[in-house]
């Protein structure tokens, strides 16, 4: 775990945060600009003055009663910048290399030892084969992103920390990247904080999400249940609120160039995707303003996904038209948008089955 109490003041901003942060798999820093996402990061890594405490596991980074500041290379935190920040005096095996030679200088060593993610395996896992005798100025934002991943992770870092690495990016480039990080995640197992102020990316990669409003934290949580709070749509903005729902890959349709995924007990459907294998388990995201009720099965309507649901909650916006619907499907939740005069033309109260209506369009399939 790690443990964070720890304040620290950049000019008239101030940032405070006490959380007890998962290091099992990623989690997601997510907040408007100025909210405190890097200079957190910053702070973690030792490259931002902060009073407090930092604890990963049993190692005490910080603690400022105590006299503890651990400088940033003892921290083993493997740091990621928004545009690499590679050596432009290095080729790529050289950046990569650099990391290697430091940590066997200082273990006194000429040899790898066991538990460290070894060169070559970094090499494959980021495909960066075909990269290792290119210099760095003639690589592509994607490259230079993938190299950094591998550099950081050839320093043997207890903790990845990722400050908006696909934000340089365009949406191509990112899709490529990001079944990287899902490998990292999966493959080497140390623990990531990956800040973004993209709410997409972060379905995509992070396990939890801390979301940070004015230096202080406003919720923390698994992704799903942390997105789907409307207090964190006052960050995320009330048209991208929504939910995050697991669905499971059956089969391709290459006719109607459909992808059909099981979800809530029936079948959903999305453009197609054809890289995706069935069987895959995926997280889609659907925004409340996507999903549409009807308290009878509807027919002869273009909406293809449809599906049985509860009603748990509804929240009449204040001075408002328009109301938030939370549904149970599955035992997943969803999220609709619709206004107050639907709510009491459709009665709609707690315990009430009804029909959500899924556009496919609404599922961004380049994300996945």
């Amino acid at each position: 775990m790690l443990h964070l109490d720890l304040r620290c003041r950049v000019g008239g901003f101030e940032l405070a945060v006490r959380e007890l942060v998962e290091t099992g798999g990623c989690t997601g820093i997510f907040g408007r600009s100025g909210s405190g996402k890097t200079t957190l990061l910053r702070a973690v890594a030792g490259f931002q003055a902060a009073d407090g405490s930092i604890r990963l596991g049993e190692e005490l980074w910080l603690d400022s009663i105590k006299g503890v500041n651990w400088p940033p290379h003892r921290r083993r935190a493997g740091y990621v910048f928004q545009r690499g920040a590679l050596f432009s005096h290095l080729d790529v095996r050289g950046n990569l290399d650099y990391p290697v030679r430091r940590l066997k200088s200082r273990h006194n060593s000429s040899e790898d030892w066991p538990g460290r993610p070894g060169f070559d395996r970094v090499v494959e896992a980021l495909d960066l084969g075909s990269l290792l005798h290119r210099h760095v100025n003639g690589l592509s934002g994607g490259e230079t992103q993938r190299v950094a991943l591998g550099r950081a992770l050839l320093s043997d870092p207890a903790l990845m920390l990722l400050d908006e690495p696909l934000s340089a990016l365009d949406l191509g480039r990112k899709v490529d990247i990001l079944p990287f990080l899902a490998r990292i995640k999966s493959e080497f197992r140390v623990p990531m904080l990956y800040v973004s102020h993209s709410v997409d990316e972060l379905v995509r990669v992070a396990d939890h999400l801390l979301v940070l409003a004015d230096g202080e934290v406003l919720a923390h949580g698994e992704t799903g249940a942390v997105l789907e709070r409307l207090d964190v749509q006052s960050v995320t903005g009330r048209f991208e609120g929504g939910s995050v729902v697991t669905a499971q890959v059956e089969r391709h349709d290459p006719t109607r160039f459909l992808t059909l995924m099981g979800f809530a007990g029936t079948r959903i459907s999305m453009p197609m995707l054809d890289r995706l294998e069935p069987g895959t388990a995926v997280r889609l995201r659907i925004r409340s303003r996507d999903v549409a009720i009807a308290t009878e099965q509807p027919r002869g309507i273009s909406i293809r996904n449809v599906v049985p649901a509860e009603v748990l909650e509804v929240d009449l916006e204040a001075g408002s038209p328009y109301a938030e619907v939370l549904l149970n499907a599955g035992n997943q939740h969803l999220r609709a948008r619709i206004t107050r005069d639907a709510v009491a033309d459709l009665q709609l109260v707690p315990g009430g089955e009804v029909f959500a209506l899924i556009k496919s369009v609404t599922f961004d399939h380049r994300a996945l």
